[in-house]
């Protein structure tokens, strides 16, 4: 089906063996859309370099749910999400809270640009689901 998603179009379609294949080349970079994916909403973050860096920077940092930057994400350009808080699945926003990325309204969880918990209750980073890019082409739900 087609959608809406910052004043231009792209293309979500479904594709049996429940994967979604989207066209990622109009997310700009700085900017995060959400699409659905077995009903459910994922953020596609595109990094700037200086989300890059500021992650990387955050690796060694005290996490609660210690993961690197590289662990989390297959090609530094992209964060891959789900869009539900792990606290108690609220849907965070983006771009806002203490790191401009992910920031959980209903009870106050801070996620940094990588989609790590960095502060509120929430216990877990955000789950990356199963995905895969073959050129502009992301393909949620398998690897």
């Amino acid at each position: 089906y087609q959608r809406r998603v910052h004043g231009k179009q792209w293309y979500q379609r479904r594709v049996h063996g429940g994967t979604t294949e989207v066209d990622i080349s109009d997310i700009a970079e700085g900017t995060t859309s959400t699409i659905k994916y077995r009903g459910a909403p994922v953020f596609v973050m595109h990094r700037s370099q200086e989300q890059i860096d500021a992650a990387r920077a955050d690796d060694n940092a005290s996490l609660r749910d210690p993961q690197t930057d590289a662990e989390r994400h297959k090609d530094p350009k992209w964060v891959v999400v789900s869009a539900n808080c792990t606290h108690l699945g609220c849907v965070p926003v983006t771009g806002m809270g203490d790191f401009k990325a992910f920031f959980c309204p209903c009870h106050g969880s801070h996620y940094d640009a990588s989609g790590r918990i960095r502060k509120g209750p929430a216990p877990l980073n955000l789950n990356v689901p199963p995905y895969n890019f073959q050129g502009s082409i992301l393909t949620i739900g398998a690897d």
